[in-house]
């Protein structure tokens, strides 16, 4: 009965992470490049996509830390365990995927 009750606040708490709105670009970015002139335009968008950086490294690190918990007790999760695994590796792809490409776009705005 514990170990249903500690799947299911697992997933509980999955699904609404995943159901949490994700907004790494809560301003109009097509128009901000647009219109960034100046050299404060172009910085304020390096410290944007700084910030979009560092919260995608979060995301990294919050699920290196699942992927651990679902290597280490895969007993807990049964079937599910490898399709956990797989999903979480997945999600650590894209993220620091996500958060290389912030850097650069940082990195040119710096130049510019």
């Amino acid at each position: 009965m514990k170990t249903n009750t500690l799947i299911t606040l697992f997933l509980t708490v999955g699904l609404l992470s995943a159901c949490a709105e994700m907004n790494p670009h809560p301003m109009d970015m097509s128009q901000a490049v647009q219109s960034a002139s100046s050299k404060a335009d172009h910085e304020a968008l390096a410290e944007h996509y700084e910030e979009a950086a560092k919260a995608m490294q979060d995301k990294v690190e919050e699920h290196k830390k699942l992927l651990s918990q679902y290597q280490s007790k895969s007993y807990l999760y049964g079937r599910q365990a490898e399709d956990f695994k797989a999903h979480c590796e997945r999600l650590i792809d894209v993220y620091e995927k996500a958060a290389k490409e912030n850097l650069e776009m940082a990195k040119m705005h710096r130049q510019m």
